[in-house]
């Protein structure tokens, strides 16, 4: 089998690259990294990504890490199988990569952080820092109102089709859901509508029923 994902199953980034390989319909094996044991700091893992940071990517010759690259390299290589992610129209990938980004430099900096305060310090047996949690909810719902603004007027982010975009957020989004910070969701509609229709989407029901 010619693509192999290095990573932990409870690894949002590596979910990310799983669930784009779900929607595009593709086989592939996972090499499970066990990082208690550190082993994403170690040889032979290093070769694959420098950094010690899971999923590595292998699709035979080629090696990848960093999982909006990995997805970004699926999307376009593979464009021709399952779900479309991307679009050939330059003006409708840009509207694309401009969420891309969104979701990368915005989102995700508060996203990333509300699911490691308040889920990973917890399963490490470290304490909640309550103030960074109460700033970084304030962060989240003030890129949630953008989110909120556009998804009234396009279904998705990227247009009116599921994308790369969207796809992205899947991960951190289903970690959030499962905390308090639900309410900041949930008192967005057109946000609340949108993250229940990503998660219902058979491509994550399918990684994580695995």
């Amino acid at each position: 089998m010619a693509i192999k994902v290095h990573g932990s199953p409870v690894s949002p980034a590596a979910k990310r690259v799983l669930l784009c390989l779900a929607e595009k319909q593709l086989d592939y094996e996972f090499v499970l990294v066990d990082l208690a044991t550190g082993q994403h700091k170690k040889e032979p893992f290093l070769s694959l990504n420098p950094f010690g940071q899971v999923p590595g990517f292998e699709d035979g010759d080629l090696k990848l890490f960093e999982s909006r690259a990995i997805t970004r390299y699926i999307a376009h290589a593979y464009a021709d199988k399952g779900t479309p992610l991307i679009s050939e129209d330059p003006k409708k990938m840009a509207i694309i990569g401009v969420w891309l980004e969104v979701e990368s430099q915005r989102f995700d900096a508060a996203g990333q952080k509300l699911s490691f305060e308040i889920l990973v310090k917890p399963m490490k047996g470290l304490t909640t820092d309550d103030a960074a949690v109460e700033q970084l909810q304030g962060q989240l719902a003030a890129v949630l109102d953008v989110y909120e603004a556009r998804l009234g007027k396009s279904k998705y982010l990227g247009g009116d089709e599921f994308s790369l975009a969207d796809l992205h957020h899947v991960p951190i989004i289903a970690n959030l859901l499962k905390t308090k910070v639900k309410a900041v969701f949930d008192a967005r509609p057109a946000v609340s509508a949108w993250a229940a229709a990503l998660l219902a989407r058979p491509a994550w029901l399918k990684i994580n029923a695995a």
